[in-house]
């Protein structure tokens, strides 16, 4: 239960049309949800800005669909990363109107009314095709929050002309997530061409020296480029957040 909703459910109480009872029944489990084997945060949307979101690797396909079904019964849009194809499916039957993406590994279901969409795009900058995984879930994620999100792929340093010819679409964004393994230059050449903040997101796409992630993760830590943050390896998620949150607070564009 958000902000509005409260407030809708609190005028409905002032006006007579819903009586204190009611209103009671629907704020019980406001703070959580008690399923014995979780604890759903219903609070988070009206805390946070945005509804718990569910980390599906290594949870049951029962406890996921029942988690899912206890986030949309009350009417929040729902969210679940990592989960692979027998937790999916468990989701989508106890939730047929949600979505699973294989690629980026999620299931999402929007739910009730939608916040107004940022006039900038999150825009998502794949460095190679084995980046997808990862940026597809920043995008997902960037879409979940309310953000429109445009996606570039396959522009990796070993051929940056590829780059330039997306200036439009990097210029166009509020904030930039940028996706890269190998040596994890990407983020760099694409903070030095746009004046909006770059999340930049290390892979584990890489040969041995690459360390699982490592060599990206420490080459974007000491970029020179200015305005470049960086999350963790294969931290879609946590940069798709991060970005649809500051996108939101951007002022219209002149």
């Amino acid at each position: 239960m958000n902000a509005e909703r409260i407030r809708e459910l609190l005028a409905a109480v002032q006006a007579g049309s819903v009586d204190v009872d009611q209103a009671l029944a629907r704020l019980r489990d406001l703070p959580f949800a008690d399923l014995g084997f979780a604890k759903v945060d219903h609070h988070r949307a009206l805390r946070c800005g945005a509804p718990e979101v569910v980390y599906g690797q290594g949870k049951e396909p029962e406890h996921l669909a029942r988690i899912s079904q206890a986030i949309v019964d009350r009417e929040h849009n729902l969210l679940v990363t990592r989960v692979d194809a027998l937790g999916a499916a468990a989701i989508v039957a106890a939730v047929p109107d949600a979505v699973h993406d294989p690629v980026a590994r999620t299931v999402a279901c929007r739910r009730g009314a939608q916040p107004p969409t940022p006039p900038r795009p999150v825009v998502v900058v794949a460095a190679g095709t084995t980046d997808l995984p990862v940026a597809s879930e920043a995008r997902v994620t960037a879409e979940a929050l309310g953000s429109r999100v445009e996606v570039v792929t396959d522009v990796g340093v070993a051929g940056i002309h590829r780059l330039f010819a997306h200036q439009g679409a990097l210029r166009s964004a509020g904030v930039l997530v940028v996706v890269a393994g190998m040596e994890g230059a990407l983020p760099s050449v694409v903070a030095g061409l746009v004046d909006r903040p770059v999340i930049a997101v290390p892979t584990s796409v890489g040969y041995g020296a690459a360390l699982g992630g490592l060599s990206a993760l420490f080459g974007m830590l000491n970029a020179c480029a200015p305005g470049l943050t960086v999350v963790n390896i294969d931290n879609g998620f946590g940069a798709g957040y991060a970005a649809a949150m500051i996108n939101r607070d951007l002022r219209a564009p002149d």
